[in-house]
């Protein structure tokens, strides 16, 4: 970061951003330089459009390939590292990784797949799956990929939309202790969706049969046809790269289509300036094929990193496996989830205390806000001389607006800054920019990571209504935020989940931080429930085995909120349940607990990874009390 501010002709971080974003286009024309982006073709004009987020053209004329880029380098550096739940490991070089992507291109290509065709992976968080991802993006071929817990019906709502001609799958997986068989639902999903030709099974278990019972099937080995070298097809800067789910908790998922081009230019700025990585770096992250997080992490590679992956529970072994992992792989930067360090912080875990972790240097967490305490336990319980980096963005972008920042103090509670290139502004409710003020996260100009578009939306209503309605020509993320006089972030929560008590809007995430802190609570879950003309806050609390909700606990939690929040944010009602429904990628859905409340249907319960706790809030007695 330093050295590119260096040669941008700035002295600190504020000047660097705020030309960044009044002159993006020498901005990211920089940005490339420096990151040695291997285009084939350059640009006839970087920026068409520049008044119009929606339209926007990015390096017009310029062609170049994704795949091209991760892989520029052979040799015998290590280029994926794979761990999994029970401890088998496999490496790859990158001459290796180069190699197999060589073979599974060539099977693609003679199984008929080509430019712009779909090519789908329902795997776990293997080898495997960056390789498929790397031999599809080389061809031009478009990558769509979802965790292999997923049922049937879940599988179909993403891939059936997308018509892809390849599905590659496992035979099963391990989780929490347990191996799953997936080849029945394997063979459920390929008959379901006819526009599937062919099925490419990974022997992932090796105690498993790869038979799925469909004549169209082959193993990996089968399908990958040696090939002497590797060629990659030379494709325009927003030919589509990767088709990327929304949760889909509200109905069938939303299909959003990233570039080449702004998926590599946007992770290589916030790998390489952001996040300080580069060749040597052992990167890790903590998720699924299913979360944008793994199309973040596979970038790696562009920037010389060697990907760690893990598969399996981050709870097996008493929460202690990850970080058995990041020690015998010496992690460099080690990813994770929020709730994972909340997690952890409750079950008393001390990875500093128990493993030798020298070269760990950043610590990531995104997916919920990460809690003012959770800043302290990371500092005390992991290492006091890191950079904790909150980065928040989504997948509707593929990537993040605030992000950390290896030249900037950490501030408890806060995300570090907004991102270079990203014009994200806290507007209120009369679409006016505020500081110190919570309001909406939105984005004022373009930048090349927003949607090539949705798939099968060609007249962009679809696209246009989920971004642009709320403020015309600005794009409103979803968020709940404020931006703070020292230019960091502070997430509440996400604003169609924001309560409503007596018209003051209230951010979830101010409630959680604070119930959250009390030692009875593992975990918690706020909705607005309507109530005589006006809204009423409910907390809904996980408490640790042989904990009772008693009414001296709720005057403790009550207590805790009152005195670090406001009057406004005190539950009207506090609810004891087994469980919390979560998404798959581990995000807790308040939007489908209050939908259950007030008797309305949740429309897709598949993309729930806990669907069967959505019961728990369908009869309480007392949510029709006073």
């Amino acid at each position: 970061m330093y050295r590119f501010m260096q040669r941008a002709g700035f002295e600190d971080y504020e000047s660097l951003y705020r030309w960044s974003v009044d002159d993006s286009p020498r901005f990211w024309e920089a940005a490339c330089d420096f990151f040695d982006i291997r285009f084939d073709r350059k640009a006839r004009q970087t920026l068409l459009r520049p008044d119009n987020i929606m339209d926007a053209g990015w390096f017009d004329g310029s062609r170049l390939n994704f795949a091209a880029n991760l892989l520029r380098d052979d040799g015998d550096d290590t280029a994926i590292v794979f761990f999994g739940e029970n401890e088998a490991r496999r490496a790859l070089s990158r001459t290796e990784l180069r190699a197999e992507v060589a073979a599974i291109a060539a099977g693609l290509k003679s199984s008929g797949v080509g430019k712009g065709d779909r090519v789908a992976g329902f795997l776990p968080n293997c080898p495997e799956a960056v390789i498929a991802m790397l031999a599809t993006a080389s061809i031009g071929a478009i990558w769509s990929s979802c965790s292999p817990d997923f049922g049937i019906n879940g599988v179909v709502d993403r891939f059936g939309q997308i018509q892809p001609k390849v599905l590659f799958a496992p035979n099963g997986y391990i989780y929490n202790g347990r191996v799953f068989d997936t080849r029945a639902t394997v063979a459920g999903v390929a008959k379901r969706i006819p526009d599937i030709e062919r099925v490419v099974v990974v022997p992932f278990i090796d105690e498993l049969p790869t038979d799925v019972s469909l004549d169209d099937a082959l193993s990996w080995s089968e399908f990958g046809t040696a090939a002497s070298s590797i060629s990659f097809t030379s494709v325009e800067f927003d030919h589509p790269l990767y088709i990327m789910f929304s949760s889909g908790t509200t109905g069938v998922p939303k299909c959003i289509v990233h570039g080449h081009g702004g998926t590599l230019l946007q992770h290589m700025k916030e790998h390489v300036l952001h996040t300080d990585i580069g060749s040597g770096d052992r990167l890790f992250y903590f998720t699924t094929c299913g979360w944008m997080m793994w199309n973040w992490l596979v970038s790696g590679l562009a920037a010389g990193a060697t990907l760690v992956l893990f598969d399996g529970s981050p709870f097996w072994k008493d929460g202690r496996i990850l970080w058995e992992m990041a020690a015998r792989e010496e992690v460099t930067i080690f990813g994770t989830g929020a709730k994972y360090i909340s997690a952890l912080e409750k079950a008393g875990l001390r990875p500093r205390d128990e493993f030798q972790l020298p070269g760990l240097r950043t610590v990531l967490s995104t997916g919920s806000p990460l809690a003012p305490e959770s800043f302290d336990f990371v500092y005390d319980a992991i290492g006091d001389d890191l950079q904790l980096a909150s980065i928040s963005g989504g997948t509707d972008i593929l990537s993040c607006f605030a992000l950390g920042n290896p030249v900037l103090p950490v501030r408890r509670g806060e995300l570090q800054c907004r991102g270079l290139g990203m014009a994200v502004e806290i507007f209120n409710e009369n679409g006016e920019p505020v500081v110190g003020e919570h309001g909406e996260l939105v984005c004022t100009k373009p930048f090349p990571s927003a949607p090539v578009g949705f798939w099968d939306d060609e007249d962009g209503s679809r696209y246009r209504a989920a971004y642009f309605e709320r403020f015309p020509g600005v794009w409103a993320h979803g968020d709940f935020a404020e931006l703070t006089d020292e230019g960091g972030i502070i997430i509440y929560g996400r604003s169609d989940a924001v309560l409503n008590p007596g018209g003051v809007r209230i951010g979830t995430a101010e409630i959680y931080r604070q119930v959250e802190k009390l030692d009875e609570v593992v975990e918690s879950i706020a909705i607005g429930q309507d109530w005589d003309d006006d809204v009423r806050v409910v907390l809904f609390v996980v408490l640790r085995d042989g904990i009772d909700l008693d009414a001296a606990l709720q005057q403790r939690i009550r207590t805790v909120i009152r005195e670090n929040t406001t009057p406004r944010h005190v539950p009207a009602k506090i609810i004891a349940v087994p469980e919390i429904p979560r998404t798959k990628s581990g995000k807790i859905v308040e939007l489908a607990v209050r939908s259950v409340v007030h008797g309305q249907p949740v429309k897709n319960t598949d993309a729930l990874a806990n669907p069967t706790t959505l019961a728990y809030f369908s009869d309480i007695a007392e949510l029709n009390e006073d």
